[in-house]
């Protein structure tokens, strides 16, 4: 039987997430403060833990941030707020889900199903290895969606494919024929395609595409995602 972790102030809640959980076959252990869930964790055999992102004392964010020095279970992050950049702040602290308040229950044990299955047959390595930083620009490729600065961005599926790559080999530079080749399976054609790729990307996650913050230009070489999503004109 997997153990479930249910880390909210609320205590209404916790014991209405416990119901449906211990419904669904799993053992519920409950925590009201970051504190008391960091000590469960460090005591029982956790597989899996739900945490809201607002808490006195420690929040949800911390929580993760501490728990992620010494182990890798799931963590499905709760919160009242629903704008993407709070959603991209949980993601890149550690969590691996997060969902909405109010929510439906089911989609709850749903989430906390598939988080596990993933976890437990795939290992825990997998569940994290679909989400690609540099900076403040992210993409989810399990989703296959992108957010700079918090706010999700509309790709092209080509665009995506093309920024999904250079995000996966940061720091690496790619000639316009390598990204031919990896894109389209093509060993290049010299025109122009790419870079009017390039540049509708640029439009979409630059504040200023004349002066990319992570998109760059190596002259004479070609196209590469900036490790840290740092300011160079190229």
């Amino acid at each position: 039987m997997e153990k479930i972790l249910v880390c909210d102030d609320d205590i209404e809640i916790v014991d209405s997430i416990e119901i449906y959980l211990e419904d669904a076959g799993y053992m519920v252990y409950k925590a009201f403060d970051g504190f008391e869930a960091l000590q469960l964790i460090k005591s029982e055999d956790i597989q899996l833990a739900i945490v809201d992102n607002m808490m006195p004392g420690m929040d949800g964010i911390r929580l993760v941030r501490e728990l992620r020095k010494f182990c890798s279970i799931p963590v499905i992050m709760l919160s009242a707020k629903s704008e993407d950049s709070d959603i991209i702040i949980g993601l890149n602290v550690g969590a691996d889900d997060y969902i909405t308040k109010p929510f439906n229950p089911l989609e709850l044990v749903a989430r906390v199903k598939s988080n596990l299955r993933r976890y437990l047959t795939l290992g825990a390595e997998s569940i994290r290895d679909n989400i690609f930083t540099a900076g403040d620009l992210v993409i989810d490729d399990g989703a296959k969606q992108c957010f700079v600065f918090g706010v999700h961005i509309k790709l092209t599926p080509m665009e995506y494919n093309i920024l999904s790559l250079l995000m996966k080999n940061k720091g690496k530079v790619f000639s316009i024929e390598q990204i031919y080749q990896k894109i389209w399976h093509d060993d290049g054609r010299l025109d122009n395609t790419i870079a009017v790729h390039i540049r509708h990307i640029r439009e979409k996650i630059e504040i200023n595409p004349k002066n990319p913050q992570f998109l760059k230009l190596v002259w004479g070489v070609g196209y590469m995602i900036d490790n840290e999503g740092n300011y160079a004109k190229s």
